[in-house]
């Protein structure tokens, strides 16, 4: 499976972006699909994640302004990104999270947010 991320960019402060990660197969044979995020100089961390069953999982910084959605139909995943701060400025990867455990992961898309 081939996970295809996009729709980063440059934003202002208190601004909004949706990014898309687009599956080349369905999406639905995996445990959850994710989202995580990596600064420069920092680890990589666990932004959100959506199960198969549609429950729906937020680091606490993003808690209340990120949303994690899917549609099954388009093996699409999002993540809407409102109230953007300058912190959440990073590389944003989605990955699949497979049921025997590990994820196959995509590749990444710039977040920018200015002050």
């Amino acid at each position: 499976v081939q996970l295809q991320a996009s729709g980063g960019g440059l934003v202002q402060a208190g601004g909004s972006l949706r990014l898309s990660c687009a599956a080349s197969g369905s999406i639905l044979e995996f445990a959850a699909m994710r989202w995580f995020r990596q600064a420069p100089g920092k680890q990589r961390e666990f932004v959100a994640d959506i199960t198969s069953g549609d429950i729906a999982h937020y680091a606490d910084s993003v808690k209340g302004r990120f949303t994690i959605s899917r549609d099954s139909s388009k093996n699409t995943v999002y993540l809407q990104m409102n109230t953007l701060k300058p912190e959440d400025t990073a590389v944003y990867y989605c990955a699949a999270l497979l049921v025997r455990g590990g994820h196959y992961w995509g590749q990444g898309t710039q977040v920018t947010v200015s002050s």
